[in-house]
């Protein structure tokens, strides 16, 4: 495989390049910046820095450094002033301050990881998120959306970026350089679908010449994809990414035990059910694949999940290789 994009945030997008950079150095990572919560937050709203949480996590995921370096930017202080805020946070948005530039600064920390391919910011514009709940009510922030004070019950109807922003010619670069795209996991609302929200993004995608895979979650979130089916999470991409774009739907098919499940409940959350009736009539692959963890937390196996994609990717090689 040349060239694999993954286009996300968060945790889902950390688990997927963590398990691909054990097979492949082409990688990058085109990340959300709507993230708005915690230390991101604070350095967003007082020092107007670019967020730098989920590309962070990006770095330390793509990360070749000592043990003791990742384990450094992670670090995140428990008192005193600094309480909340990460140590790499604060060191990106110092580098930022430093060259002036929030891609530089990405830039410089990649070289002070060691990173095994690329980080690259969505968009370099300063964006808010907000969401328009079926009652008619507007939710300005992304802290907002994703840990709701509001009736988590109600459906978002749809997401938007204010003011609008233009993709990072890196970022359209890469994706027309890619082989494989690969579309999540994440937060739906909140982690993926962000980054289609910045102009030229999904058309860059929608003319890539790679394949596009989607890797649905795990679990709903309450606030987010409460009661959601496969078939919603998709159909939730396409709104966004545009119909009959996707190649692939990776889907976990594997079943937690009960006890983890009736922890999840009192969160409100629930496994995400496959309903493949309704995938009948797409023109994309669905794949039901036993893509879990068997820890005590509902996560994607890294390794299990970047095989399968890898796997994906070469059997497009070889079907090319045969009707050559």
């Amino acid at each position: 495989m040349k060239n694999i994009v993954v286009v996300g945030g968060g945790t889902g997008t950390f688990t997927v390049l963590s398990g691909l950079k054990k097979y492949t150095r082409n990688l990058a990572a085109i990340v959300s910046m709507a993230d708005s919560g915690g230390s991101t937050g604070i350095l967003k709203d007082e020092l107007g820095a670019l967020p730098p949480g989920d590309i962070r996590r990006c770095l330390v995921a793509l990360s070749n450094s000592d043990q003791l370096l990742r384990e450094l930017f992670s670090y995140r202080f428990e008192n005193g002033g600094l309480e909340g805020h990460s140590f790499g946070n604060l060191l990106i948005t110092a580098l930022e301050k430093i060259t002036g530039s929030f891609e530089k600064a990405v830039e410089k920390a990649g070289e002070i990881l060691a990173i095994e391919g690329k980080v690259i910011p969505v968009t370099t514009g300063k964006v808010e998120l907000y969401a328009r709940l079926e009652n008619g009510r507007i939710i300005k922030g992304e802290a907002n959306i994703d840990d709701p004070k509001h009736d988590g019950h109600l459906k978002i109807i749809e997401v938007f970026l204010r003011p609008n922003a233009r993709v990072n010619k890196k970022a359209e670069d890469a994706i027309k350089r890619a082989d494989l795209i690969v579309i999540g996991p994440g937060d739906l609302y909140t982690s993926v679908i962000p980054n289609l929200l910045v102009k030229g993004i999904s058309r860059a995608i929608r003319r890539s010449r790679a394949k596009k895979v989607y890797v649905c979650n795990l679990m709903t979130k309450f606030g987010e994809t409460h009661k959601y089916k496969t078939s919603d999470f998709v159909e939730a991409i396409e709104k966004y990414l545009g119909k009959n774009v996707l190649d692939y739907v990776i889907v976990n098919s594997k079943k937690p035990p009960k006890k983890l499940l009736l922890k999840y409940k009192k969160e409100k959350k629930a496994l995400v059910e496959i309903d493949e009736e309704k995938f009948k009539d797409k023109k994309f692959l669905l794949i039901p694949a036993k893509v879990m963890s068997n820890k005590n937390l509902i996560r994607h196996d890294s390794d299990k999940l970047a095989r399968l994609l890898l796997a994906v990717g070469e059997l497009e090689n070889v079907l090319k290789f045969i009707n050559r």
